[in-house]
C-alpha cells in the first residue's frame, strides 16, 4: 500500500509539472507573437503617424513661442515612424486629417504695372522656365540632418521628383530632387536648407513649394 501510494503521488507530481511547463510555454509564445505582430502592424504605424501629423498641423495653424521646438521634436518622431513603415512594407499615403491653415494672411494681388522679380535660386541656377505647380499650400519647411549634396525628402512625392522651395521672407529658393521618404510635404537636408535659411531660424514659415519635374 505504501509503495502504491508513493508511485501514484510521483506520477501526479510529474503530470502537474508537465502541465505547468506547457502553460508557461504557451504564454511565452503568445506574448512573443503579440509583440512581433505589433512591430509589423501597418495599421498601428499608420495611426501613430497620422496622430503626429495632426499635432504638427495644429501647431502650424496656431503657432506660439514654443511651436517651432514642438514641431521639430514631433517631426523627428514622424521620421522614425516612416522608417519603421518602410521596413514593414506599409504603403498607405498617410496625411493629417485636416490641412494646416496658412500661417500668414494671403498676399495682396500683384500689380501688373510692377510685377515682382523672380526669386533667386543659388542652389540650382536660374529658375526653370515657366512656373512649377504650387503644392502643399500653407506648409512650412524645416530640415533634417544629412551629410550630402542639396536634396529633399517627402511624404507626398516619390523619390526622383524635382521640387523648388522658395523662402518668401528672404526671396531665396533652391531646386532639389526628392531622395528619401518623410512625413512632410518637403524637408530639406542641411546643405539645401542653408541655401534658403534666414540666419538663426530653423523653420521657414512662409514657404512656396513647387513641383517642377
Amino acid at each position: 500500500m505504501y509503495r502504491r501510494s508513493r508511485t501514484t503521488t510521483g506520477r501526479g507530481r510529474k503530470l502537474f509539472i508537465g502541465a505547468a511547463a506547457t502553460a508557461l510555454l504557451a504564454t511565452a509564445l503568445a506574448v512573443g507573437t503579440g509583440l512581433g505582430n505589433a512591430g509589423e502592424n501597418c495599421n498601428g504605424l499608420d495611426t501613430a503617424l497620422r496622430n503626429n501629423l495632426n499635432f504638427i498641423a495644429d501647431q502650424r495653424a496656431n503657432p506660439d513661442a514654443l511651436a517651432e521646438a514642438r514641431i521639430a521634436n514631433r517631426q523627428a518622431v514622424v521620421d522614425l515612424i516612416q522608417q519603421r513603415r518602410v521596413t514593414a512594407g506599409c504603403t498607405a499615403n498617410v496625411q493629417a486629417d485636416r490641412p494646416a491653415a496658412p500661417a500668414n494672411p494671403p498676399a495682396a494681388p500683384a500689380n501688373p504695372a510692377n510685377p515682382p522679380a523672380a526669386p533667386a535660386n543659388p542652389g540650382g541656377g536660374a529658375p526653370a522656365a515657366g512656373a512649377g505647380e504650387v503644392v502643399c499650400q500653407g506648409s512650412s519647411v524645416t530640415f533634417f540632418n544629412e551629410n550630402a549634396a542639396p536634396a529633399a525628402s517627402s511624404g507626398n512625392f516619390p523619390v526622383g521628383t524635382t521640387l523648388r522651395v522658395t523662402n518668401l521672407d528672404n526671396n531665396k529658393s533652391t531646386t532639389v530632387k526628392v531622395t528619401s521618404p518623410s512625413g512632410s510635404c518637403a524637408l530639406l537636408n542641411n546643405a539645401a536648407y542653408e541655401l534658403v535659411r534666414e540666419p538663426g531660424k530653423n523653420l521657414i514659415r512662409r514657404a512656396v513649394i513647387e513641383r517642377i519635374g
